[in-house]
């Protein structure tokens, strides 16, 4: 080994190891929000994950949970992606250093990568993204090594390694196809100038892609045993295989089953605005510096200008097929977290461009120490700020909202009931407490989403022995023999409670024939319609269900923290709201009467929580005036009416541009005038 082989081994493993000392104290402990928990899920009961099935990363997860067998599966698959995304840094490091050589800027480029925001969070959680960073930045590796090769031997062999990394990374996640689309034919056009491309050596290679393609064989393999008790999909069928690796339930090559909602520039805008809030100005200058430098010399010009046609290409391509709206702050989130592929693109030419301004210093000035420690100092500050800047933020040790959310929901419902899951929130984080952690096992949890496929109840409805399927899918709009509605699974399964969290598909209204829908808390219980309400005695058992501590609106509007939190606050109301919408339809008595029940809980529930959402004060304002208007129940007039008037005010001041506003403004003015008349008329 030379002593510049040495010295790219020695920084790169410096780099890995720095990175992971910091990474890891950060880790989240508990389960995270997003796919994380079907992904655990999925590793735990080795089943198959959602679309495209990421068979690396569930065999991966569930050594994880082998290997480090520490006090939560969780746990463990976020440690194993906290080292992911140290070694993706160290082979980012790697790349520098093998172009530009040991230096700052092969520092540069790992720990800046590893230190920015957004690349920070998502090592910190069970993702595939910091696996397929590794991937990406395996891929600069091996493109600078073929680059740098000196003979035929050594060009075919890391052409053969760069193949098995396609093909592995693959199983990971397929954005990664997008650089492969500009460095194959790159590293063929090469192999075909030295003239060593010949048809063996091309079946050589695709071998060695292939071989990186073997995890796929764990998804029939998973499908046909069919003993995971959850998985996604039928695989045993080639058509079955093809439909989930090319995410044909989700949409092919787009994120979600949507129109698409927002125009390229706006895609693009959005990126671009998120390289200059997240990456240093200093990152970036250097960056374009790279692509200037590089034209002054051939040789080092190749792999920056590949650098920037891969991020071009997968910049354009995604911004194109990502049709989600990101003026949502939560789908936002879902989107940046793809930008990660083109930032580690930046932090490699950002390392270049200071190695390439180091040696033209050099060149120019000579005093070859000074422009290397000026190198590292300004290397050093570079991440002392990044350090400085995400280390709270990024730091995930001690949050375990969304776990928190989950186990309160799961603990709340009665035994033996069935769960009719919806979404991300309390579909995956149910399934991890209930699958991974034993949590509830008298529950049985059915996916909302998942039974209206047709492989559903064939492939799981073996492993939901006490839950009564009436047809194998749900379908209300093409009834078939086969096929079946809420109504009748309900019907089927009545002699157990049944919840829906959160909420039911607009598709299927067959249920409100012969049952009716009462708030649980975060949760919704269906009961046949004849059943009797008492809404004191409601109102009693919803009063308190959860021990929920988080204050309101304390975290980031893009997390599902703050989405879980929430869910938590509304759900103090939800049967005080329901109380008020079922007085509405109701006449006379037992219309007032749901009205003071109604009022009184809302009342409670406010002055309890003093820093309460701003929906509230509309909704106790709009409760004092309806029970006004249904004769008071025994509450004093003037009391109701100046509730009303205050909360209404008060409700003005904290959402100022609520589309109401103007009606608010004035119904306060109406009951104003009316609270005057009736001080007039009772003074004496």
């Amino acid at each position: 080994m030379t002593s510049a082989e040495r010295s790219t081994w020695l920084l790169t493993g410096a780099t890995v190891a720095c990175v992971a000392a910091l990474y890891l104290p950060c880790v989240q402990r508990a389960v995270p929000g997003g796919d994380s928990g079907e992904l655990i899920t999925a590793a735990c009961e080795l089943g198959v994950a959602h679309p495209p099935g990421y068979p690396l990363f569930t065999l991966l997860s569930h050594a994880a949970m082998v290997l480090l067998p520490f006090q939560s599966s969780a746990y463990s698959v976020n440690l194993l992606c906290g080292l992911l995304g140290a070694l993706a840094s160290g082979a980012l490091c790697f790349t520098v250093c093998r172009v530009g050589g040991a230096g700052p800027g092969a520092v540069l480029a790992g720990a800046g990568f590893a230190l920015s925001r957004l690349v920070w969070q998502w090592s910190m959680v069970a993702e595939v993204f910091s696996l397929n960073n590794l991937f990406v930045g395996l891929l600069f590796s091996l493109a600078a090594c073929f680059h740098h090769a000196d003979s035929a031997p050594q060009r075919r062999k890391f052409a053969q390694w760069g193949a098995l990394c396609c093909g592995l990374g693959l199983c990971n996640q397929h954005t990664l196809v997008l650089y492969m689309a500009v460095i194959i034919p790159w590293v063929l056009l090469r192999l075909h100038s030295h003239q060593e491309l010949s048809l063996r050596g091309l079946a050589v290679l695709g071998w060695w892609f292939l071989g990186g393609l073997l995890p796929y064989v764990y998804l029939p393999v998973s499908s046909f045993l069919n003993t995971a008790r959850w998985s996604w999909g039928d695989q045993t069928s080639f058509p079955g295989l093809l439909t989930h690796l090319l995410r044909a339930e989700y949409g092919t090559f787009s994120l979600a089953k949507t129109e698409r909602t927002v125009g390229l520039a706006m895609m693009l805008q959005a990126q671009l605005d998120h390289c200059v809030a997240d990456l240093p100005p200093p990152v970036l200058i250097l960056a374009g510096l790279a692509m200037f430098l590089s034209l002054r010399d051939r040789r080092r010009c190749v792999l920056p200008w590949l650098l920037v046609s891969m991020v071009l290409l997968y910049s354009l391509f995604f911004a194109w097929r990502a049709n989600l709206d990101i003026n949502k702050p939560l789908l936002l989130g879902v989107v940046e977290r793809f930008w990660l592929q083109g930032d580690a693109a930046l932090c490699v030419l950002a390392g270049l461009g200071l190695c390439g301004l180091q040696e033209a210093l050099q060149r120019s000035l000579g005093r070859g120490a000074l422009w290397s420690a000026g190198g590292w100092a300004l290397t050093t500050l570079l991440l002392a700020h990044l350090a400085h800047s995400n280390h709270r933020e990024c730091d995930l040790s001690r949050n375990d909202v969304v776990e928190r959310f989950a186990r309160g929901v799961l603990d709340s419902i009665p035994q033996n009931s069935i769960v009719l899951t919806r979404g991300d929130l309390p579909g995956n984080t149910l399934r991890y407490l209930h699958y991974c952690q034993g949590q509830r096992p008298d529950v049985s949890l059915v996916d909302q989403e998942m039974m209206t496929y047709r492989w559903y109840v064939a492939k799981l409805g073996p492993h939901h022995s006490r839950v009564r399927f009436p047809g194998l899918w749900w379908d209300p709009l093409r009834p078939e023999e086969n096929a079946f509605t809420l109504e009748q699974f309900l019907a089927k399964n009545s002699q157990r409670p049944v919840f829906t969290c959160i909420g039911l598909p607009e598709g299927d209204p067959s249920w409100q024939r012969s049952f009716s829908r009462r708030p649980w808390g975060v949760c919704e219980q269906l009961v046949p319609a004849q059943t009797r309400f008492h809404p004191e005695e409601w109102a009693q058992r919803t009063r308190n269900m959860y021990n929920w501590t988080e204050p309101h609106d304390s975290f980031h509007p893009g997390t599902w923290e703050r989405v879980a939190n929430e869910e938590m606050w509304q759900a103090r109301m939800k049967t005080a709201f329901f109380l008020y919408d079922l007085a509405e339809s109701m006449e006379g008595e037992a219309k007032a009467h749901l009205f003071d029940v109604s009022y009184t809980l809302y009342k409670d529930v406010v002055e309890e929580h003093e820093d309460h959402p701003p929906n509230w004060d509309k909704n106790i304002a709009l409760a004092s005036e309806r029970l006004l208007r249904s004769g008071g129940r025994g509450h004093s007039q003037d009391s109701l009416l100046s509730q009303s008037i205050s909360y209404f005010t008060l409700y003005l001041d904290r959402e100022p541009m609520d589309p109401q506003a103007e009606a608010i403004r004035g119904a306060i003015s109406h009951l104003l005038k009316e609270r005057q008349r009736l001080r007039e008329r009772h003074t004496p």
